[in-house]
């Protein structure tokens, strides 16, 4: 759910949530029939009970003009903000690991970001010399970046030694009003996830099973 949270905060909308701490209720949402695939997070926006996390993304971002001003632009930020979600999927499971496998998704997560993903985004922004990823515009490309690069600087404080572009764009975004409020202490920004962020997950949903490191 946080990049829900992040792309409600930089388009400006207020919200509120309801965080699941015992499995009654999840098993409400169950029996009302809001979760279409049995799955979290649900948002109800626009009369919309709406499920899958990028459906979601792509409803708010497309209704705030963060989607890029036609189809080619918006072709693009789709595809950067796969790429940044391809990063972030290594760091998601990374609190259900046992500590062997942090150990070495750690090392993963550090290598992709470096040797793959910083250096394409570093790219973009040296080319084309504009603020922004695409249409030197704001979007969703950009936030989704923004907080790719917070959750690998939690890894690795100084993962951006090597990127200068991408020094000079977490500055620039975090200086955005709506972003510099929502790092703010106090904001609805969600802590890293520790072990009863952990204890909970497992029991709300019942993973009960192991979780592997990726490849």
């Amino acid at each position: 759910m946080e990049s829900v949270r992040w792309l409600l905060a930089a388009a400006g909308v207020e919200f509120e949530e309801e965080l699941l701490e015992t499995r009654e209720q999840y098993e409400k949402l169950l029996q009302d029939g809001a979760l279409m695939f049995q799955q979290v997070p649900m948002v109800e926006i626009d009369g919309m009970k709406l499920v899958q996390t990028r459906a979601i993304l792509n409803y708010i971002a497309a209704t705030h003009n963060l989607c890029g001003r036609d189809l080619k632009e918006r072709a693009l930020i789709d595809m950067y903000v796969e790429g940044t979600t391809d990063l972030m999927q290594l760091i998601l499971m990374f609190p259900f690991l046992s500590a062997e496998d942090k150990e070495k998704q750690h090392a993963l997560i550090v290598q992709k970001a470096t040797n793959r993903y910083f250096p394409a985004y570093e790219k973009v922004l040296r080319d084309h010399g504009q603020d922004y990823l695409v249409g030197n515009q704001f979007s969703w490309a950009d936030i989704h970046l923004f907080e790719a690069i917070l959750m690998v600087e939690e890894k690795k404080c100084d993962v951006l030694s090597e990127f200068p572009q991408l020094q000079m764009f977490k500055a620039r975004i975090s200086n955005m009003p709506r972003i510099k409020k929502f790092l703010e202490p106090g904001s609805q920004r969600k802590p890293i996830p520790d072990d009863k962020y952990v204890e909970t997950v497992r029991r709300v949903l019942q993973m009960y099973y192991n979780v592997k490191a990726s490849v």
